[in-house]
């Protein structure tokens, strides 16, 4: 029984892999939620470690607000980077696998071709920044630990790009959606699927696939396009009943909105390194999107 502690409970990945976990009856998984450690207290986090005694540590916290990380740049490095580095700490004292959750956002997008892990880093904004002090913060710490750079997530779970397109597909009869930014929409099911089903092996003795992995679907689109499959998919399992079937969806280019942060304009990450190493990668991406929609159509909404 491979007993691990996880941060971020209420998050969109830690709901994931709450929902995810009774796959895997070898797992013994203990949730940690904001208001049992707050990752602006790095004491608290001292403290759960030390009371759990886990086998292993799943981090899936963030400070993932990209616009207002602009104006709380001392927050987000106190989360992204600062709680990253307690946890690392800890883990090494105790020789415990940490398993942690970056982000594409760590690239300038000016790449023209899938980045790779090798690839040479340069994020925009405070967010990207602080999620790479993160990763370079707990890589100099423990070399027993797999960050896994991810991308624009979704699920049923918590606010997200999907969910709320849904919802203003069902309440308006337009909507703008960007087009010059392309990224790989990722579910957050799988995302949890991958986490929890490699996560026996790395607490075995002799385990040496410890790194950087980028894991995220291999469907790059646009936001408008994202946009697009999901009024699609969404038509056709919730019928002509659904009231988004009609709304019209624009592209728009990134200046049409004004946001604090800029963005990357390519974001796309080949995923070839994880599947040579750990031997299976992430479904398809129209399955993925059927079997969220599904839920959300069936109740399984969660805020």
């Amino acid at each position: 029984m491979t007993e691990t502690l996880v941060f971020g409970r209420n998050g969109q990945l830690g709901q994931s892999m709450a929902a995810c976990s009774h796959h895997y009856p070898e797992l013994q998984l203990k949730f940690a939620s904001r208001n049992e450690c707050d990752f602006t207290d790095l004491d608290s986090i001292l403290r759960i470690i030390d009371n759990e005694e886990p086998d292993a540590i799943v981090n899936t916290a963030a400070y993932t607000a990209v616009d207002l990380a602009e104006t709380n740049s001392d927050i987000a490095k106190l989360v992204n980077c600062e709680a990253v580095r307690t946890i690392a700490l800890a883990a090494a004292k105790r020789s415990l696998p940490v398993v942690h959750i970056s982000t594409d956002y760590v690239f300038d997008g000016q790449g023209a071709f899938p980045y790779r892990e090798t690839d040479k880093v340069g994020p925009l904004g405070i967010y990207g920044q602080t999620k790479l002090a993160g990763e370079i913060a707990l890589s100099s710490v423990t070399d027993a630990h797999l960050i896994f750079r991810t991308a624009w997530g979704y699920s049923p779970y918590g606010d997200n790009f999907l969910k709320t397109i849904m919802r203003l597909l069902s309440t308006k009869n337009e909507i703008a959606v960007v087009d010059d930014q392309t990224g790989c929409p990722t579910s957050f099911l799988d995302l949890a699927a991958a986490i929890l089903n490699i996560l026996p092996a790395i607490t075995r003795p002799g385990f040496d696939k410890f790194g950087t992995y980028h894991l995220c679907s291999d469907a790059p689109m646009t936001w408008y396009q994202f946009s697009m499959k999901i009024q699609a998919e969404a038509s056709r399992i919730l019928g002509d009943s659904w009231s988004g079937t009609e709304c019209k969806i624009k592209p728009v280019t990134s200046e049409s909105f004004q946001q604090p942060a800029s963005r990357p304009v390519n974001s796309v990450m080949a995923t070839d390194k994880f599947k040579a190493c750990f031997g299976f990668g992430l479904p398809a991406f129209r399955q993925s999107l059927i079997t969220t929609l599904t839920k959300l159509s069936e109740g399984q909404d969660h805020a």
